[in-house]
């Protein structure tokens, strides 16, 4: 595609109807732009405002979030969804502050080999920050692009990932790549929507090949659909005086890494075997009912158990250091998967 004033109409309709005041835009910084951009990242504009200003009260600077305990950061993540981007922020702050004196990297490749920062996500802290001259291609610009270009193909296939780059990387001037960079994502996110597109508001529709062929929405070529997986557990939710709910870290690494959970079991037969193994005296037991997390890859379906023990029998169900009795009255600020939160929320109402 030949340039045709194409990035000039973008600019211009931004300098109008563009974003100008999310949190992130005012009192701008690279670290600011970074923490936005990831949680920007599979994640709406309008879920991740209250999260981000919580997050930069509590870790206002890059050493404020690299001295944290990984423990509070997710606590703060609670609720945000795809967990990793919290851990590979914390340990890419830790970077930055061992190996750059605390001082966020101005070089791309400097940024790019940061944890959890792909070429997207660097180009885009860097050209919107400094306004630096790197194109950059998140889910809202491939809307864009293959709409008004009518590139057949799903963009996660390299093929189409590289013909995408070749594009953003023409379009985007040499300067004032900040103010393209933003008018884009604007774009895909105000008037370019999954459906329902605002293409009588677009300022590049009278040349949009999608647009004069009323294939619009037929674009980004979605993934070939994979029939998702269903698995299923069950929690044992234990409950010491109505007070505190046993709760266990998971590893690192996988679904929910790092964050605090309830012991979980393949089915009822092995919950009841590990119950029975604890030695607890008298306990009340209610099956709360069945309920679906899905993740991007699979379905899974929870069953939790509650059980209610006495203060003297708790102490046979803490296993290991990893572990703690989570107290309902003053929560602690620990990191809380979302499955976690909403059985915490429906044993609530049971105990009072």
């Amino acid at each position: 595609m030949q340039e045709n004033n194409f990035n000039q109409r973008i600019i211009e309709w931004h300098a109008i109807h563009g974003r100008k005041t999310l949190p992130w835009q005012m009192d701008k910084t690279l670290y600011r732009t970074w923490v936005s951009e990831v949680m920007l990242q599979q994640t709406q504009v309008a879920t991740v405002i209250p999260y981000f200003n919580k997050f930069m009260r509590s870790f206002p600077t890059l050493d404020y979030l690299a001295n944290a305990p990984i423990d509070e950061v997710l606590h703060h993540w609670t609720g945000l969804g795809y967990y990793a981007r919290a851990r590979n922020l914390h340990k890419a702050a830790q970077t930055i502050r061992d190996q750059f004196n605390g001082k966020f990297p101005e070089e791309f490749d400097d940024v790019i080999a940061l944890s959890g920062v792909g070429r997207s996500t660097a180009g885009a802290i860097l050209s919107l920050t400094l306004g630096k001259n790197f194109a950059i291609l998140d889910g809202n610009v491939k809307r864009v692009l293959t709409r008004h270009q009518t590139i057949e193909g799903w963009t996660g296939e390299k093929r189409v990932e590289n013909q995408l780059w070749e594009l953003a990387e023409s379009l985007t001037p040499a300067k004032q790549a900040n103010i393209f960079n933003q008018a884009m994502m604007d774009m895909g996110a105000m008037l370019c929507t999954r459906s329902k597109p605002k293409c009588g508001e677009c300022p590049v529709s009278d040349d949009c090949l999608g647009l004069k062929s009323n294939t619009m929405t037929s674009y980004p070529t979605p993934k070939a659909k994979k029939k998702i997986p269903v698995k299923s557990a069950v929690m044992l939710v234990f409950c010491e005086d109505g007070k505190a709910i046993h709760l266990k870290q998971r590893p690192p690494v996988g679904i929910w890494g790092g964050l605090w959970c309830f012991p979980e079991f393949e089915d009822i037969e092995a919950a009841e075997s590990h119950l029975e193994n604890q030695n607890i005296g008298e306990y009340k037991k209610t099956e709360l009912n069945t309920f679906r997390h899905t993740f991007s890859h699979y379905h899974f379906d929870i069953t939790p158990i509650l059980i209610e023990v006495k203060q003297q029998d708790a102490s046979q169900v803490m296993e290991d250091s990893g572990a703690l009795w989570y107290n309902l009255q003053h929560p602690q600020k620990i990191g809380l998967a979302a499955a976690t939160k909403k059985i915490l929320s429906t044993v609530n109402k049971i105990l009072n």
